[in-house]
């Protein structure tokens, strides 16, 4: 038992000793020289809908406008 957990903890502080690589996709954030796009305002209201209450409509309407349509155009 005592090699198992032995060889355990080996991996695992193997492991933790290396360095990471450098990032695979684009360039190293930590470079001072690197060149980023500048900051754009974006304003947080936009592309919002408007979701205030409205008053009720008329139940009449209401029902014509869903009601299935009677057979011979009457």
């Amino acid at each position: 038992m005592k090699p198992l957990l032995t060889a355990a903890a080996a991996s695992l502080l193997a492991g933790c000793a290396t360095l990471p690589s450098a990032p695979v996709a684009g360039r190293d954030p930590s470079d001072p020289a690197v060149r980023v796009a500048p900051a754009r305002y974006a304003s947080v209201m936009a592309g919002t809908a408007d979701h205030r209450p409205v008053p009720p409509r008329p139940w009449a309407e209401q029902n014509q406008g869903v009601a299935p349509k009677k057979p011979g155009g009457l």
